[in-house]
């Protein structure tokens, strides 16, 4: 893969990039092992998720996997459309740190 230019003029502020939280039965989950679910920008690498993840919730990160989700095909009214993709990054953090989703920033 080519190397990015130069980073764009209007750089991603931590509340871009980290859009919202996954809250499922498997997020819940994975919990236990001192990970979190997010929902993240699009453009969003993984250096910019775990800057933007460490500064808002003042924990230390270890590891960032991400994840693209392809848009399902859907049907209303009977007409086609298409969801948008959604990028999701799976944050671990180090030990003793956690971050509790249920409260607000």
């Amino acid at each position: 893969m080519a190397k990015k230019a130069e980073k764009t003029v209007a750089e991603l502020s931590h509340y871009d990039v980290v859009r919202a939280p996954i809250i499922t039965e498997k997020s819940t989950m994975m919990s236990e092992h001192n990970q979190v679910a997010f929902q993240v920008a699009k453009s969003a690498s993984k250096p910019e998720i775990k800057a933007a993840v460490e500064s808002l919730f003042d924990v230390k990160v270890t590891a960032v996997n991400t994840m693209i989700a392809k848009g399902k095909v859907k049907r209303w009214k009977g007409r086609p459309y298409q969801r948008a993709d959604v990028k999701k990054a799976i944050v671990t953090l180090a030990d003793g740190d956690m971050i509790d989703i249920t409260s607000g920033v």
